[in-house]
């Protein structure tokens, strides 16, 4: 079904859930996966509990939120993937403004998150798009009527350990473009994708840092040079300096 205008005061009030400043700091904290507890979310949103609980009745109540309570903790997520696609997306299209980093540590995990994050359950930043593109490159990936694998693809990720008959049944679209709030360029986001990013965790040649971060693991970076084809120097992440003078 197409939307119509008849879907206009649904569709303003959806974009009002995401029209404040509270309640978008909170969505983007949540696009790292893991389901926070409302006292978490508060403090990432730099406001009082009895503020943040307003705003995340308002996001459950409005479909973004999905929770469930475990004793006296309330455990809060983002409702499905299709969530994360849409908060994703919106970043996508902010311009960010340059700001200089307060400290070297500060821009360190600044240069981490833009190499490499999770996008709700893929991989995204710089790493997630070269992946993407390299599959594009090697036919691995094919755009005629929508991105597909090619049966080159299916027996790669099946060389992987990641056969692709294997994946349990979903609603999510195999294999999407997710445009990378970074990069400006698209990441791969999908069913694929996030088990894809969850074969690479499991076999240990990425690692998850703090937040929606994830490393390149010394041991991983040849190994997924090989299973892409590119030399392990193209994997490398930037080298952030102390050349602002800021203290670590």
């Amino acid at each position: 079904m197409h939307p119509t205008t008849a879907d206009a005061p649904a569709l303003a009030q959806l974009a009002a859930l995401l029209a404040d400043t509270t309640r978008a700091r909170i969505c983007l904290a949540l696009l790292d996966g893991r389901a926070w507890t409302a006292g978490e979310l508060a403090r990432a949103a730099g406001v009082a509990a009895s503020t943040a609980s307003d705003h995340l009745s308002r996001l459950v109540d409005g479909g973004l939120l999905a929770q469930e309570r475990q004793g006296r903790h309330r455990y809060l997520r983002l409702a499905d993937p299709s969530v994360a696609q849409l908060i994703e997306d919106l970043a996508g299209r902010v311009v960010p403004e340059p700001a200089p980093a307060r400290s070297l540590r500060v821009a360190r995990a600044t240069a981490a998150l833009a190499y490499a994050r999770t996008c709700y359950d893929h991989l995204a930043g710089r790493l997630g798009v070269l992946v993407h593109d390299t599959l594009l490159d090697r036919g691995l990936l094919d755009r005629a009527g929508g991105l597909t694998l090619t049966p080159a693809g299916l027996d790669w990720c099946a060389d992987l350990g990641l056969p692709v008959a294997t994946l349990p049944p979903t609603r999510r679209p195999l294999l999407r473009d997710c445009l990378d709030w970074t990069e400006r360029r698209p990441h791969l986001s999908g069913a694929l994708a996030a088990a894809l990013c969850g074969r690479l965790l499991d076999l240990g040649w990425l690692a998850r840092g703090d937040g929606r971060i994830v490393r390149l693991t010394p041991a991983g970076a040849p190994e997924l040079a090989a299973a892409l084809g590119v030399p392990t120097a193209t994997l490398a992440p930037p080298v952030t300096g102390n050349a602002g003078g800021g203290r670590a």
